[in-house]
């Protein structure tokens, strides 16, 4: 392990910014950065042409102009320590600061697999470097809570009294614990209202004609702190004519773990979640949050090396599809009632980057009569929230959140849309510390409301900002 950063560790030949090949020349010896297991791929890392394409889309190449803080500049450092170079201080900073968006991918014309390069990256820092004492018990505390549902159902009782005494509020005010602690600020600020727990039974029976059976995702942070999503999800697929499976057994996806490095432990969520619904005999696992349903679609990878689940593995991933890409490959069958509401859409990163899914969420919107779909200036550019980077990270993550709660006002729009818990609470506090309120919703939330014939009320829009 490598206790400080030794400065430049090897001489590039090939020039960022050019189409030429990087080679490196090792210039210093020591323990080399990655080791045998499921490195970086040399291959995927040679696909990378410097060209720069990703560099506009990237959140923290947008905050700081820094070469290193840029995909095909984190791509170099995998390249380094691909060459037998060790891993500093240095290089792990600046994989650390990726937020994992994915944008990159999208921007990439040379088809890059960044994901796959920095997910393989991760796994090697977390097994070969030793982070500071205080870095290691903030993470060992957020992985202990937040993949846990009991643990995080025992959080609401205090987390409610708090925000019933007007404590949150008056921390927010002053701002005292930014001064404290920015770690400690961010997670308190990023708390959404509690809402009422809603029950979504094991077993939700299709209305009309059957037209099939599919397994619900419940999640973490979402059925515990967003229980009215995973209500209207399970309420909006049995109103298409699906038969919705949610066993209350299921545990996390993993997608937590598997964005930070901690490998063994995201393929141990894995193997109960794909028990789990292979005992529940579903035809598709509906998945209603995007960095769940990113990490449960490459379960086939993750598994890659198990005999016993490589192939289970594969075909449980085929299975899962996002709510709103099962929704509109299956077409509507219920009736949309009109929402007369303007929405800003927010593409959640893991959805549009990651999963490559667009199109289907604003087809859905589009269909309900009477709403109104605004774009969000800078779309393509994070929130910042990107699973715990807004713990871990907090000061840059405020940054793009403020960034991103301006693009969103400008749109006028008294309702904001997403397929994201987390970018729904980054958002929210963004704007509440820009001085605004709007409305949030996801957007199964939105159909349920039209396909129930609800006011626009019910989505938290108030009077007077409808569209007539």
């Amino acid at each position: 392990m490598t206790t400080a950063d030794p400065g430049p560790v090897s001489t590039p030949t090939g020039t960022l910014g050019t189409d030429q090949r990087l080679s490196l020349t090792p210039i210093q010896g020591g323990t080399p950065a990655f080791d045998a297991h499921r490195p970086p791929s040399a291959e995927l890392v040679a696909d990378c042409v410097h060209c720069g394409f990703c560099l506009p889309t990237c959140p923290t190449y947008t905050l700081w102009g820094e070469e290193m803080d840029s995909p095909r500049g984190r791509i170099y450092l995998m390249n380094e320590g691909l060459q037998g170079e060790p891993m500093t201080p240095s290089m792990v900073q600046h994989f650390d600061a990726c937020l994992g968006c994915m944008a990159c991918v999208t921007a990439c014309p040379s088809g890059v697999q960044y994901d796959r390069l920095i997910e393989a990256t991760r796994a090697q820092v977390e097994r070969r470097h030793e982070r500071p004492r205080s870095e290691r018990a903030l993470r060992a505390a957020i992985f202990a809570l937040f993949p846990y549902p009991k643990r995080l159902r025992a959080m609401r009782g205090p987390l409610r009294l708090h925000q019933r005494s007007g404590l949150s509020r008056l921390l927010r005010r002053t701002g005292v614990l930014d001064r404290i602690s920015p770690t400690l600020a961010s997670m308190e600020a990023l708390a959404p209202p509690l809402e009422a727990r809603e029950h979504v039974p094991e077993r939700t029976p299709a209305r009309g004609a059957k037209r099939g059976t599919v397994g619900m995702l419940l999640g973490c942070v979402q059925r515990e702190f967003f229980p009215g999503v995973n209500a209207a999800t399970a309420r909006v697929l049995s109103a298409e004519g699906f038969e919705v499976v949610a066993p209350a057994s299921q545990g996390c996806c993993g997608a937590l773990s598997v964005h930070n490095g901690r490998e063994a432990e995201a393929q141990r969520f894995a193997r109960a979640l794909i028990d789990t619904f292979d005992a529940a005999g579903v035809d598709s696992v509906v998945v209603n949050a995007a960095g769940c349903g990113s990490s449960m679609k490459e379960y086939a990878d993750l598994l890659s090396d198990d005999p016993q689940y490589a192939e289970r593995a594969r075909r449980f991933a085929d299975r899962v599809r996002d709510v709103s890409e099962i929704l509109v490959e299956a077409g509507p069958v219920a009736t949309r009632h009109p929402l007369p509401v303007a929405i800003a859409y927010h593409d959640a990163c893991h959805l549009a980057h990651a999963q490559g899914i667009r199109a289907q969420p604003r087809d859905l919107l589009r269909g309900i009569p009477g709403l109104e779909l605004r774009e969000i200036p800078e779309g393509e550019i994070c929130c910042g929230s990107a699973g715990i980077y807004n713990i871990l990270n907090p000061e840059p993550a405020r940054e793009l959140g403020d960034r991103k709660a301006v693009n969103v006002l400008t749109t006028k729009a008294p309702l904001l849309v997403t397929a994201n818990p987390g970018c729904l609470m980054q958002v929210a506090s963004s704007l509440e510390r820009a001085g605004h309120r709007i409305a949030l919703a996801h957007i199964v939330e939105v159909l349920d409301a039209s396909i129930r014939g609800c006011d626009p009320a019910v989505l938290g829009v108030p009077p007077g900002t409808t569209r007539s």
